[in-house]
C-alpha cells in the first residue's frame, strides 16, 4: 500500500475518530488541558507527538500541491507541538489553551472535514 493512502486512511480516521469523542464529550478537552500541567503527562505526550511527527515526516514529506500535502503538514504540526511541548511547556500549553477556547467551533470543523476529505482520498468515495 503506497504510504500517502496509508497515512490518509490513519490521518483520516483519527481526526473523526477525535472529532466524534470531543463532541460528544466536550470534558474531555478540557480534562487533556489540566492533564497538561502535569509534568509526566506532559512529557510523555512531548514524546509521543515528537515520534508521531518524525515518522509521518520520514515516509511522508511530500510538499506537492495536492491532497498529501496536508499528509505532510499534519506530520510538520505534529513535530513543532512535541518540540514546543518539551522545551517550552508551559508557553506553549498557555497558546493552545488559548487557541481552544478561542477557535473551538473551527478546530471541530476542520478536524471533521478534513478527516473526510483524508478519507475519501484514501477510499475514493466521491470522485474528484
Amino acid at each position: 500500500m503506497d504510504n500517502s493512502i496509508f497515512l490518509a486512511k490513519f490521518w483520516g480516521w483519527y481526526l473523526i475518530i477525535f472529532f466524534l469523542i470531543l463532541s460528544f464529550n466536550p470534558k474531555r478537552i478540557k480534562q487533556i488541558f489540566s492533564d497538561l500541567n502535569d509534568e509526566k503527562f506532559l512529557i510523555i505526550a512531548s514524546l509521543i507527538a515528537i515520534i508521531v511527527g518524525l515518522l509521518n515526516i520520514l515516509f511522508h514529506n511530500m510538499w506537492e500541491p495536492n491532497w498529501k500535502l496536508i499528509i505532510t503538514l499534519i506530520g510538520w504540526l505534529s513535530l513543532y507541538i512535541g518540540l514546543s511541548l518539551f522545551i517550552f511547556p508551559k508557553p506553549t500549553v498557555s497558546l493552545l489553551e488559548y487557541i481552544n477556547i478561542k477557535l473551538v467551533q473551527v478546530i471541530y470543523t476542520l478536524l471533521f472535514f478534513t478527516g473526510l476529505f483524508l478519507l475519501n482520498m484514501a477510499y475514493g468515495i466521491v470522485p474528484i
